[in-house]
């Protein structure tokens, strides 16, 4: 397959593109790899396949696509950020990859061939874009009959609980929900995605919660404590909490952390799985 022509310009992401965020994203995938995978399984994905990476970002997932898929199979990897696209370009030097092909821009406006790819995955990338069934129809055009599109992606963002409760834990997430929406992104898209996916000639075969529980000293845990270090000054930057707010939350989190009884209920996520008709 030929290279793969740049698109679009660098667009900068609600949580930024800076080292630190690649990190906390690493991790993050880490994480919740297993959730994929079993997604990916139950999909359908394979040897041979040409899958489509939707918003891949620094290409964590990309490269787990491309050992599923082979050295007989390809993954495109589709993200607006320049930055994540020039990180996952390096990787794939030094990891002497193959089968990665990249492109830059919004994948609900790339042109990729009607009916030529064997598989798409999203995960947390349609509830920070305006126009969510753009993309979904723009995959929907791509996939090959009988083959399928897996989102995984919050719904209801502002139900995650932090226990024991405290006014500032509410209050935190709801102005994270607030910053996405002022990004045009939407914190409860998975509520919409099963409904998109009939409307782009997806037949949805599978819609799972995804919701986990972290407790102090658990890889889990630090999942949102990476989340609140790299979010929280944004959060003040944007007017949207004080300093003083950011102050209270930060302690309390670390009074909850050395808390056995404590508990962190991850935000709502929604598993859609879709097949084109």
């Amino acid at each position: 397959m030929s290279e793969i022509e740049e698109t679009g310009n660098e667009q900068e992401y609600v949580l930024g593109t800076a080292e630190d965020e690649l990190v906390r994203l690493g991790f993050q995938h880490q994480l919740w790899l297993a959730e994929a995978v079993r997604a990916w399984e139950r999909a359908g994905f394979g040897q041979g396949d040409l899958l489509l990476d939707v918003g891949c970002g620094p290409g964590y997932v990309s490269f787990e696509l491309a050992r599923l898929v082979g050295s007989s199979g390809q993954v495109i990897a589709v993200d607006m950020s320049q930055r994540f696209i020039n990180h996952l370009r390096e990787q794939i030097q030094v990891r002497r990859v193959s089968n990665i092909k990249t492109m830059i821009g919004d994948v609900g406006q790339l042109d990729i061939a009607e009916r030529s790819v064997d598989g798409a995955y999203a995960r947390w990338v349609l509830c920070f874009v305006e126009h969510a069934e753009a993309v979904v129809a723009a995959v929907a055009r791509a996939l090959r009959p009988g083959k399928a599109f897996v989102v995984q992606d919050y719904f209801n963002y502002e139900a995650a609980v932090i226990a024991p409760k405290d006014e500032i834990f509410d209050h935190v997430f709801k102005v994270v929900a607030q910053s996405f929406r002022m990004r045009q992104g939407n914190p409860d898209v998975g509520s919409y995605v099963p409904a998109m996916m009939e409307r782009c000639g997806l037949e949805v075969r599978e819609i799972n919660s995804l919701s986990r529980i972290a407790r102090p000293g658990t890889a889990l845990w630090k999942w949102p404590e990476t989340f609140f270090q790299n979010y929280l000054p944004v959060l003040v930057e944007m007017k949207l909490i004080s300093q003083s707010e950011r102050q209270t939350f930060e302690r309390l989190w670390a009074e909850r952390s050395s808390n056995a009884g404590a508990f962190f209920c991850t935000p709502p996520m929604v598993e859609v799985i879709g097949v084109k008709r």
